[in-house]
């Protein structure tokens, strides 16, 4: 059994780990209000670009002189998993849970004899994938605070993956994110950004009868990298606050598992000093009796 000292110092220990971690809880909850209002409204913007889209290219006939974001290599052999995470620790499973969806994905891939190369983003979910499948990864993007997590840093990252594409090292891009529903809810979610997908029923977004100027490849030209851009930072805003959110419950649970523990330690320390209390009465006595 521990000594009445080092129970002492186990409490107090656990006590400072536990200001900790209601301070980190503290912190993730103002930082989810931010983070989860520049999600909610970034998503009727895509949302709508999305049908927009799915309207313009339901209208035209894919050719060789179709945009390659739409038209796609003509091919799917090789498909590019951008993986989006967090660089921050301490947020319960939602870099695991994120890394699980692509896992699963990339395994239907192999099984049907794809090529599969990764593209990481964040930091936290590089260990098992660098683990698994160290040699496919063709690119690391580091994310940084979320006061910088914004459109430029969006346009970077969906420049860099439409530059792979054109150059041939790619035919299909999946991205994996995790879209924020609560905070106690973030659902990991996978979708293809290249080439575009477009919706089935894409025609029937209008029934109105619609002219383009200029015409609707021209426009799909300049819309399809822009599209691309949005699904990026979309999902760099839901994971922000999904991560927010992952973390202020991490931080509640461990912040209820300290008090716990906190209060199993001083019950043991009140019976260890009550045992020694009544150890000294009882050599006390003996003593005296003795004499």
């Amino acid at each position: 059994m521990a000594s009445l000292k080092e129970l002492k110092g186990r409490i107090a220990s656990v006590k400072s780990t536990q200001k900790i971690t209601k301070a980190k809880q503290m912190v993730a909850s103002a930082k989810l209000r931010k983070a989860q209002a520049a999600a909610e409204a970034a998503r009727p913007y895509a949302l709508r670009l999305e049908r927009v889209m799915a309207s313009l290219g339901s209208k035209i006939t894919i050719s060789d002189s179709s945009p390659k974001l739409l038209a796609g290599t003509g091919k799917d052999q090789t498909h590019l998993i951008i993986i989006a995470t967090s660089d921050r620790g301490l947020c319960g499973a939602f870099n695991a849970n994120i890394v699980k969806a692509a896992r699963i994905k990339v395994r239907e891939l192999e099984a049907a004899g794809k090529t599969v190369l990764f593209y990481l983003v964040g930091r936290k979910g590089r260990a098992v994938i660098v683990r698994e499948f160290g040699k496919q990864i063709v690119r690391y993007y580091d994310t940084t605070a979320l006061k910088n997590q914004g459109f430029a840093e969006a346009q970077a990252i969906a420049a860099d993956v439409i530059k792979m594409f054109e150059d041939g090292q790619f035919d299909v891009a999946h991205l994996f994110y995790s879209k924020f529903r609560s905070a106690l809810v973030q659902e990991p979610i996978g979708r293809q950004i290249i080439p575009v997908a477009i919706p089935e029923g894409g025609a029937a977004v209008t029934d109105a009868a619609v002219e383009y100027e200029p015409d609707e490849e021209d426009i799909l030209a300049e819309l399809l990298p822009r599209n691309v851009t949005t699904q990026v930072f979309g999902a760099l805003l839901e994971n922000a606050a999904s991560e927010q959110g992952a973390s202020m419950t991490a931080m509640d649970n461990a912040t209820r598992n300290a008090g716990d523990l906190i209060n199993n330690l001083t019950i043991l320390y009140n019976r260890s000093r009550q045992a020694a209390i009544t150890t000294e009465l009882v050599e006390i006595i003996s003593g005296a009796e003795a004499l």
